[in-house]
């Protein structure tokens, strides 16, 4: 996969969502833009302090994101719990 080096993310700066080099615009911000048809340039007029490959890397972000498996954590039982669940009936 290509280097996502402009997708940064920081607690201060939108909740830690990702965002475009630091910046508060949101990768879902982007995605929403083209998903509801916004052609890149006018993307571009829209917000002009942004690049042609800010939106190239907000969609590959979104895309290796929407692809990406997220299991569940197991809890650990201790030694303890563990041998009264076994003695109970």
């Amino acid at each position: 996969m290509k280097s996502l080096e402009r997708i940064t993310f920081d607690p201060n700066v939108m909740g830690g969502k990702p965002c475009i080099r630091g910046m508060r615009v949101t990768v879902g911000t982007i995605v929403g833009l083209v998903a509801s048809g916004y052609s890149f340039q006018e993307i571009l007029e829209a917000y002009p302090y942004l690049e042609e490959e800010d939106i190239r890397q907000a969609l590959a972000y979104a895309a290796w994101r929407a692809e990406e498996v997220e299991l569940p954590l197991r809890v650990a039982v201790s030694q303890p719990e563990r041998e009264k669940t076994l003695l109970e009936p």
